[in-house]
């Protein structure tokens, strides 16, 4: 089917100051576009380190001709002219309720149909862990992947946190810092295809996913990722807001800008 005329006309007006925007914000290193699928939808799944992520991840799907598509809350769509912009470039609505729910499968489903790509972050929100590796994810991507068949495209990024720490108040320009996105082969979610939706399949192939990204964030990074991942409830953290560090492990100011612990 593809983009509409009028989503692919909104996508680049957008692109035509968003871009340069990115540009002049931090130098880019781009990796593995070749394994990015393509003529059809895809799923694609980032870690989450910082809120400028999507704006990072747009940006590079967009200069590979992937229109992206977020999922977004619901109260969004209600704001004059956001709302309208991000229904004519078919963002997704993100409701709390059953039916609120199917509507919003139904809409990724039709964005996936265009051959657009879906962006999911696993973990649902900013990671809760101090090193800022991928921490216990949620299981949206999974079951969207499993009921639609589309391919699950793992990205890792890594230097956008030093322009813009996690939950920072301002941006850190000088020295000049450099985002390096790598993609990753597709998830391999074959032996989950024909199990039931149970909390333990979903689980399973989260995990799988997760651990592809943390994969290629090790590469990023040149590190070694830790041997158990962070689960903010067993660390009696919040999975949502900016106060989750004043229960955890005592590090009150999170990342500092430089990438700096």
């Amino acid at each position: 089917m593809g983009e509409s005329r009028g989503s692919r006309a909104m996508f680049a007006f957008l692109g035509t100051w968003v871009r340069p925007v990115m540009n002049a914000l931090m130098d880019k290193e781009w990796h593995g576009q070749e394994k990015l699928p393509r003529d059809t939808g895809i799923i694609v799944c980032p870690n989450h380190v910082t809120e400028i992520d999507p704006v990072v991840v747009g940006h590079f799907l967009y200069n590979q001709g992937i229109m992206p598509h977020f999922l977004a809350k619901a109260s969004l769509f209600e704001v004059p002219v956001i709302g309208s912009i991000l229904r004519t470039i078919k963002q997704v609505p993100v409701e709390r309720s059953s039916a609120g729910a199917n509507r919003s499968l139904e809409a990724a489903r039709d964005a996936l149909a265009d051959g657009g790509g879906i962006i999911i972050y696993p973990e649902g929100t900013l990671t809760r862990d101090p090193d800022m590796w991928p921490m216990k994810g949620r299981t949206g991507a999974a079951r969207l992947a499993l009921q639609t068949g589309a391919p699950v495209v793992p990205i890792a990024h890594w230097g956008a946190h030093e322009v813009f720490p996690r939950y920072a108040k301002r941006f850190y320009l000088f020295p000049r810092k450099c985002s390096r996105v790598l993609v990753g082969d597709p998830v391999d979610l074959s032996e989950f295809r024909d199990a039931p939706l149970t909390r333990t399949t979903l689980d399973a192939a989260t995990e799988r996913i997760l651990d592809a990204i943390t994969e290629l964030l090790a590469e990023l990074r040149g590190e070694e990722p830790p041997a158990e991942r962070w689960d903010p409830s067993q660390k009696q953290q919040k999975r949502t807001g900016r106060d989750f560090e004043a229960q955890d492990d005592g590090n009150p100011g999170g990342p500092q800008p430089g990438g700096q612990q």
